[in-house]
């Protein structure tokens, strides 16, 4: 067997940069299942959090789109010039073309009146060159007024109404600029497509936050809309399977003596050819899992899993046996009586995958079926 190669692919906060070496952010471990209250959902957990909540929720949801930024960066707090969470699509960040999303986390839904004070304080601030104005401006909030969406869908007459109110707004960040740093913020807004303004409800948030790392953490209760997806093997053996497999025919060799003495002759020793399939299927189902871990919630989880299979089955492994098919054996059966830590990824680990977890830690060399003298 000569299987080939395989190989498998920056969201910063400017405010709370981690040291380099930082330790992992701990799993999110689930608490018994207890008779008790309907946990919220989602949509009514995040229209409780408060404004900073809401805009860390905001830079976890900004990366899933399908903007190709180079950064996400969180400005929001005082002197932050109308900018929340910016995504930067150069590395010239906010000398480039960039992307604002106005986090509004109020009781009340985000209205014209809201969103205009807004954009007054961007027109403001750009026109003092503090930065470019984005060629995105996105409105999050929990709750969006109906009329909003129906007036950005309309830029010209979006526009004309901005520049009819910025010429008599009473709003202090307007009245106190000079008459030359109005007709600077008027001239800057009247050249702007206002098509770049627009908003988001928080369903939409709440659909594409589901594709990244952060939901199940934040949202560990919530069901998932899928599981891992089934993963059959292939005909042709895959780099990934090398060492386990390896594994497998030491323990084929050692029970059939004379019939078995690699890989190809498995076929020809029906027990061992049904045997090694049904291990495969196992391994796939654990690959799987692994995958759906990485990309729905995070690799650690899987990784947990593993640690949990390995912690008890290494006992079972250590014992004497007659074989390395017997030793084999047992450490599959005791796969399937260990307790899991409950995080958001145990509702998906069928016992197959339990087995298949077993020769993943055979391929890092953490188990082993044959030992010399024992058969």
């Amino acid at each position: 067997m000569s299987p080939g190669e395989r190989g498998d692919g920056g969201v910063s906060d400017s405010r709370n940069e981690g040291p380099k070496g930082a330790q992992p952010p701990p799993l999110t471990v689930l608490p018994p299942t207890l008779r008790m209250a309907p946990m919220p959902s989602p949509k009514q957990m995040v229209t409780f959090y408060d404004p900073d909540q809401f805009e860390e929720f905001v830079k976890e949801w900004v990366p899933a789109l399908d903007a190709k930024y180079v950064l996400v960066e969180r400005h929001g707090g005082s002197g932050d010039h109308g900018i929340d969470v910016a995504g930067y699509l150069s590395r010239e960040r906010l000398e480039g073309p960039w992307h604002n999303y106005q986090c509004k986390r109020y009781a009340a839904a985000v209205t014209w009146a809201t969103a205009a004070q807004e954009m007054r304080k961007m027109f403001v601030a750009a026109a003092a060159g503090e930065f470019t104005v984005p060629t995105r401006y996105v409105f999050v909030a929990p709750i969006i007024s109906r009329s909003l969406p129906r007036q950005f869908a309309k830029p010209i007459e979006c526009r004309a109404k901005f520049l009819q109110e910025l010429a008599t707004t009473k709003d202090k960040l307007v009245t106190r600029l000079t008459d030359d740093q109005r007709s600077a913020v008027r001239d800057l807004a009247a050249a702007t497509d206002f098509a770049m303004f627009e908003c988001v409800d928080l369903d939409e948030m709440l659909e594409l936050h589901k594709t990244t790392p952060h939901w199940a953490d934040r949202f560990p209760f919530a069901p998932f809309d899928q599981g891992p997806m089934e993963m059959v093997p292939p005909p042709q053996y895959s780099a990934d399977e090398t060492r386990y497999v390896e594994r497998l025919v030491d323990v084929y060799r050692e029970r059939y003596p004379g019939t078995i003495d690699s890989l190809e002759h498995v076929p020809s020793v029906q027990e061992a050819d049904e045997h090694l399939k049904r291990q495969r299927v196992a391994f796939y189902a654990a690959e799987a899992l692994r995958v759906f871990a990485r990309d729905a919630t995070k690799p650690a989880y899987f990784e947990r899993v593993k640690q949990d299979v390995y912690d008890i089955v290494v006992e079972v492994a250590a014992r004497s046996y007659p074989d390395g098919w017997e030793r084999h054996g047992a450490v599959m059966e005791a796969a399937g009586t260990v307790q899991l830590t409950p995080t958001a990824l145990v509702p998906f680990v069928e016992p197959k995958a339990r087995k298949g977890v077993c020769h993943h830690l055979a391929n890092e060399e953490r188990l082993t079926w044959c030992r010399e003298g024992e058969k």
